[in-house]
């Protein structure tokens, strides 16, 4: 870690010092705005360049010292790229890797809060500084015996204020992701349960136990062992995992083969979860994967795992079929199950939304519809920001009077294109296996 990173000494933990907080930032961000267009009198051809970097510095400046739920939403938009412009995805980012660390004595207090004892009276050596900081707990390295440990401390606070976080997030949200209310709405009320889950640390331990061993057969994959009797529900201690970040790994300027190794055992793992367990790692950003010195892949983390419905998964994956065999009849059925059309929509909404989301499922569909795919082919990925770009302009979508899509497609779809990003980072090309139902092109 960069010790330079300047560490803090508190949270503002209270709801009236948090809410403090958010309003300053808001009262920049107005500031900012009033500047931008007192200059743009004076010079018409003013972009809005400026003005993005100028909100995604005071954003993120913020955020990063709050910490906890909004933060995790900065995250999650900077994995969007189609929803943000570059500014906030390059700030928010930062997120994933680099929020400025708790101060060792809060480290401390955590401590002697869920075991009666400090850091130090636990392990052999522990280090002062986090090796890793971000949105929702920081890391430091430890050692018992002859083992290295990951030691992941929550911040504290986080949990208590997810619910009062995500409401005062959401005008920043609204104005910067372009979204209807009722359509953010939807999306908050998804997102604070699944943030819910990731404070809860004893949750986390028992799904990456269950995890880990139900996708151990998988080739090239590596998984930390986790230590019950030294974890709370705020702490969670693990095998340190040696290796690298994708991006670091990468400007070791690695072979095409290595590249796809790693690429097929990231396929192969989101696969597996998806189709067989029904239930998948859903957050694939760079920060919760390593790459080993022999080639392996290790996931570090199981904070936030998405448990996928029955109903919903035949639903959405019958629509990735290359060839959409399905009569209007049964399609009609399908996306109102995914809740793309409801009773509500007029005849012209609902011809419309029917085939924006046919394009959308399509394009997200494309991997499945060959045996092999190149991940860095840019043109594809060029498609899917162009639609989003496209969608969020497009009146239809920003008058609707409802979400449109079922809550639980959120975080799948986020999955999906999150995967697709990490595969593009590596320029993979992989062997894109199907479910079984799929290759057989028999109905699920």
């Amino acid at each position: 870690m960069d010790n330079k990173i300047k560490e803090q000494e508190s949270i503002p933990v209270s709801k009236v010092q948090r809410a403090a907080k958010f309003i300053k930032t808001g009262a920049k961000v107005g500031g900012n705005y009033v500047k931008h267009y007192a200059q743009k009198v004076v010079n018409p051809s003013l972009t809005k360049e400026n003005l993005h970097n100028n909100n995604a510095n005071d954003i993120y400046t913020s955020l990063s010292e709050l910490k906890g739920s909004a933060l995790k939403v900065a995250q999650m938009m900077s994995m969007d790229k189609n929803l943000l412009p570059r500014a906030y995805q390059d700030k928010f980012t930062m997120a994933q890797y680099s929020a400025p660390p708790l101060s060792f004595p809060l480290v401390v207090k955590t401590f002697q809060k869920h075991f009666g004892k400090s850091p130090d009276q636990i392990f052999k050596t522990f280090t002062k500084s986090a090796v890793n900081a971000a949105s929702i707990g920081q890391v430091h390295q430890a050692t018992l015996g002859d083992k290295k440990l990951a030691v992941k401390i929550q911040y504290p606070g986080v949990a208590n204020s997810v619910s009062s976080d995500l409401k005062l997030v959401r005008p920043f949200a609204l104005r910067l992701l372009n979204m209807n209310e009722k359509e953010l709405d939807h999306y908050m009320e998804e997102v604070e349960e699944k943030l819910l889950e990731e404070t809860d640390y004893i949750l986390e331990v028992a799904r990456s136990k269950e995890i880990s061993k139900a996708c151990s057969h998988i080739k090239d994959l590596n998984f930390p062992g986790y230590y019950e009797d030294l974890s709370s529900d705020r702490i969670i201690t693990m095998d340190w995992l040696e290796g690298q970040h994708i991006k670091e790994w990468m400007e070791t300027n690695p072979s095409q083969e290595a590249r796809n190794r790693i690429g097929q055992a990231l396929w192969d793992f989101y696969h597996h979860q998806v189709h067989n367990l029904k239930q998948v790692h859903a957050d694939p950003h760079p920060g919760n994967f390593i790459i080993q010195n022999d080639q392996t892949l290790g996931i570090i983390d199981f904070g936030c795992v998405k448990v996928i419905p029955e109903d919903f998964y035949q639903g959405y994956f019958s629509l990735i079929k290359r060839d959409l065999l399905i009569n209007e009849e049964e399609l009609n059925q399908i996306f109102y199950g995914l809740e793309f059309i409801s009773d509500k929509d007029t005849e012209v909404e609902r011809e419309y939304f029917k085939s924006v989301f046919k394009e959308m499922i399509s394009l997200l569909g494309k991997p499945f519809h060959v045996d092999t795919f190149d991940f860095a082919d840019n043109s594809y990925f060029q498609q899917i920001f162009a639609l989003g770009d496209r969608i969020s302009n497009e009146k239809m979508f920003r008058k609707s009077r409802q979400a449109r899509g079922s809550r639980h497609g959120l975080y799948i779809n986020r999955t999906y294109f999150g995967i697709y990003n990490l595969l593009n980072q590596l320029g993979a090309e992989v062997n894109t296996t199907k479910p079984e139902w799929l290759e057989s092109g028999v109905k699920i």
